[in-house]
């Protein structure tokens, strides 16, 4: 349906949707801050030369809740240039990696430059409805700024209680949450085409929809059903719906749009990393993606030694500067390490790590596939140690799912 004169304009509004930035994240120890740095330049570019009205970051801006000075300085540097820029607003949710006091902490001071932070949610539903103005200061957007919603905020506890009954009990918490924003919304936008102003509703989340695609650079995520929300269960008022939490960008239901991760989470989560501008000059709005460049070359190796010798090589002759992820798939290998830095001496190459994949029949101390603990994220240790103590495996989804729910907790108490 095309709306002429949406919004009492002759051009379209322009949002930029993203998420995921994870600034502060390492990789197997190695610092990328020059990777944030030259993304953020270039979303501030995107902004300018797509005139774009308002930004939504759709959580997890940082990795952790205690980020470095210097990560908090390319985050409060970015936010000062894009005040300054063309963009009208900007709007940054908490998601489940973000500490809420954190991004809370200044949020009066960013509200002088136009930029609303909603770190969590309150107890007045009202607080993360926002009403962004045009140019002329009429009201031109609706924004549902609903952050990561924690199982505290949307669900109570009772001893005893199956990991069925939490999944069910979380859903529906989340599920009246949206309703009762989507309700205020919906109030608000029929006070203002009582006044002659017609604008549409946007709403934000940083949860796990059913239909969407995961992949490996989603670590601390609920596995199995846990925090899955049917995207069709939604407002019916959302115009759009911005996602953040799964890195790979997709649609789910209707008008519901994961960004996806602007860089890599890790060497095997893919490349055709993007952000997406949506226009608002019809209903429903038209979404671009726009893509990515990509700031430093990552790949994933795998195969027995003539497979790796043989990509490692191409690699090698292109002149690739690439960090990569070597999975050795093959026989035993005593001296594999020394072989895998012998095949890339001498390059740009930089192995991040070997791994190896061990088959059923191999003998202990056949290999030297001893793992660093840099090179293991949390995830990574808590299946080590399920695979040390022998956790027969019909037990470890379980395990896994109450492991993950205490790494939240934690990062909610920080």
């Amino acid at each position: 349906m095309v709306c002429p004169n949406w919004l009492g304009s002759t051009e379209a509004m322009k949002i930029l949707h993203t998420s995921d930035w994870h600034l502060g994240r390492t990789l197997c120890g190695r610092k990328r801050t020059r990777e944030f740095e030259e993304f953020l330049d270039w979303l501030l570019m995107a902004l300018r030369e797509h005139g774009v009205d308002v930004l939504l970051v759709a959580g997890d801006v940082f990795d952790g809740p205690a980020p470095s000075a210097r990560t908090q300085e390319l985050y409060y540097r970015f936010l000062c240039r894009a005040a300054g820029s063309l963009c009208r607003h900007v709007v940054v949710v908490g998601g489940n990696h973000d500490s809420p006091s954190f991004l809370n902490a200044p949020k009066e001071i960013l509200r002088s430059m136009n930029v609303r932070v909603v770190g969590a949610v309150t107890n007045k539903a009202e607080d993360e409805l926002l009403t962004l103005d045009g140019p002329d200061g009429v009201p031109e957007l609706l924004v549902c700024a609903v952050p990561y919603l924690r199982d505290r905020d949307v669900r109570s506890f009772e001893p005893g209680e199956s990991v069925e009954d939490k999944d069910r009990k979380l859903t529906l918490g989340i599920e009246r949450h949206y309703a009762e924003i989507g309700h205020l919304a919906e109030e608000r936008r029929a006070a203002l085409a009582a006044k002659g102003r017609r604008v549409p509703i946007v709403a934000t989340g940083h949860l796990f929809a059913t239909g969407g695609r995961t992949d490996e650079g989603v670590r601390e995520l609920y596995v199995g059903s846990l925090a899955r929300v049917d995207a069709g269960r939604f407002p019916a008022c959302f115009d759009y719906l911005a996602l953040g939490h799964l890195h790979s960008s997709q649609k789910v239901g209707n008008v519901a749009r994961y960004s996806g991760a602007p860089l890599p989470m890790s060497p095997g989560e893919g490349r055709g990393k993007s952000v997406l501008l949506v226009e608002f000059d019809e209903l429903p709005p038209r979404v671009t993606e726009l893509p990515v460049p990509v700031f430093q070359e990552m790949e994933r190796v795998t195969g027995d030694m003539d497979a790796l010798e043989a990509r490692l090589g191409e690699l090698r002759a292109r002149g690739s500067d690439a960090w990569v992820e070597v999975v050795y798939e093959g026989s035993p290998v005593p001296d594999l390490r020394r072989r895998v830095a012998a095949l890339t001496e001498g390059s740009g190459l930089e192995i991040l790590r070997v791994r190896v994949v061990r088959s059923s029949d191999s003998a202990p101390g056949m290999w030297d596939g001893r793992e660093e603990l840099g090179e293991l994220d949390v995830s990574d240790v808590f299946s080590r140690c399920l695979e040390a103590r022998k956790v027969p495996e019909r037990e470890r989804p379980i395990l896994l799912a109450t492991y993950m729910e205490v790494l939240e907790a934690l990062r909610a108490r920080e």
